[in-house]
């Protein structure tokens, strides 16, 4: 016998949202789309459109738009779509103990906190999985095909969550590396916000490979540093994947960064998204860990008295 198919919801109707409700829909089943801006609800249940994050993608009639978060209590399965700085916020809102799969990227300013932990927090009794990979919402949205890292420690509720979401385009593989997922996500859009930078002061393809190729570098010491276990650091496969979007020369990100390359202030390049919704990485000092240059928060003057990630042993 066949088991029921999980219900799911996508919880922020920003563009990866959307073209993740998408995604879901696909098949004719039903979702439901929470978003926080009342056109945004009717443009998605009127027009079959978002206008407003992912123009000129016409929408299955099987997502259904709400902004009432009290319309997510049905739902067996959540996906977290809103803005790093926002997600406790979110979250704290959210059905207490319906699994959340995070697929917002960044450390929460502040606390220094994943996504995960920032989720824990906000909402203890509800299974925790992290959706994390190399992807773009209008490719997402038409169907292209796209493979992504699925991160959880339950390694029945990620087989469960697989199956959901899986689709003939849109693949994605499992791992118990919910740390690793996290900061391959968090660090490359450091990364992206570099190399955009990079290429608009003109600085050359050479400028952008070396950034790219350190890059790698201090992923790897920011994951020996929060979660200290070789095995899996050293093997790559589950979260060198997040950091292949940073060339890419029409992601927001790198194309709001080219701007600030080219001597635009911050505030003129990102005027409804940015750095800020992501969050700054830890910035180290002391030597303690070595300091990765590169990741050091550009648009924060900020000064941290030590390295402010917790860290975990490995379980």
């Amino acid at each position: 016998m066949k088991a029921p198919s999980l219900k799911a919801g996508v919880i922020g109707a920003g563009a990866w949202g959307t073209a993740l409700a998408q995604t879901l829909a696909a098949d004719g089943r039903h979702v439901r789309l929470w978003a926080l801006e009342p056109e945004v609800v009717a443009a998605v249940n009127g027009d079959r459109q978002n206008p407003l994050y992912l123009p000129h993608i016409p929408l299955s009639a099987s997502i259904e738009a709400t902004g009432d978060m009290a319309a997510m209590a049905d739902r067996d399965l959540l996906l977290i779509v809103s803005p790093a700085q926002h997600l406790r916020t979110v979250v704290a809102q959210a059905p207490a103990g319906t699994p959340l799969v995070l697929c917002s990227k960044g450390i929460e300013a502040g606390t220094s906190l994943l996504m995960s932990e920032v989720a824990m927090e906000a909402q203890p009794t509800s299974p925790i999985a992290v959706l994390s990979g190399p992807t773009f919402a209008h490719e997402v949205a038409r169907g292209l095909p796209t493979a992504i890292t699925l991160a959880c420690a339950d390694a029945a509720l990620a087989a469960k969550i697989a199956g959901r979401i899986a689709r003939p385009a849109f693949r994605p593989y499992l791992s118990d590396d919910v740390v690793g997922a996290e900061i391959g996500g968090a660090v490359k859009n450091v990364l992206a916000i570099a190399c955009g930078v990079a290429e608009g002061a003109g600085l050359g393809l050479n400028a952008r490979a070396s950034l790219i190729s350190r890059g790698f570098a201090e992923m790897t010491r920011f994951g020996l540093a929060r979660a200290p276990a070789p095995k899996r650091w050293l093997a790559f496969p589950d979260w060198a994947i997040s950091s292949l979007p940073v060339p890419r020369p029409t992601a927001a990100t790198s194309r709001s960064a080219r701007g600030w390359g080219r001597g635009g202030l911050p505030a003129t390049c990102w005027p409804t998204a940015g750095p800020s919704r992501k969050g700054p990485l830890p910035r180290p000092c002391c030597g303690k860990p070595p300091a990765p240059p590169m990741s050091k928060c550009p648009w924060s003057r900020r000064s941290a008295p030590c390295w402010k990630m917790p860290r975990r042993s490995p379980k």
